[in-house]
């Protein structure tokens, strides 16, 4: 499509070019970004059908994939991935290398911590908080607070095992 692609750090040149890490594991993006200079400069990608509130925040790095929602007075942080008919209705605060994995809904005022992932299709009910570097397991449904470090799993989720990402 006309973008160049990097491979190995060292192929990277520093240029008038914004760069996105396509890397779809949080902690392995954070990594990278971690190792780069700090006067890297970051783009977004944003498909052109997904469907973005001009009172949203979009972090930079950050990728929104085709059919996804983002509306009013959502913030993204830096890194993030927004996947494939993803919705993060209104007020939502979504922190630094988040994914919210395709058909995945966060209903309002939703806070997702650091590194933390919403699997396929699980909803997220209005107001909860998700902890930093959770999972919340493929078409959980979310009722309650998600602490740091666990993976949520069932409906509704519920705290299988702790994690260390």
């Amino acid at each position: 499509m006309g973008y160049n692609v990097f491979g190995p750090f060292d192929e990277i040149r520093l240029g008038d070019e914004e760069l996105i890490i396509s890397v779809g594991l949080n902690h392995i993006r954070k990594k990278i970004v971690e190792k780069l200079p700090e006067n890297i400069r970051y783009g977004k990608a944003i498909h052109p059908s997904a469907i973005i509130s001009e009172y949203a925040f979009l972090g930079e790095g950050t990728v929104v994939m085709q059919g996804a929602v983002i509306q009013s007075g959502v913030s993204i942080g830096n890194h993030c991935i927004i996947n494939t008919s993803a919705s993060v209705d209104h007020d939502c605060i979504i922190d630094d290398y988040v994914h919210i994995s395709p058909n995945a809904t966060l209903c309002g005022a939703v806070s997702m911590g650091e590194g933390s992932q919403i699997g396929a299709g699980a909803v997220v009910i209005p107001g909860i908080k998700i902890g930093k570097w959770s999972l919340v397991a493929a078409g959980a449904v979310v009722v309650k607070d998600v602490p740091d470090h666990v993976l949520v799993l069932g409906n509704p989720a519920r705290v299988v095992k702790r994690i260390n990402i």
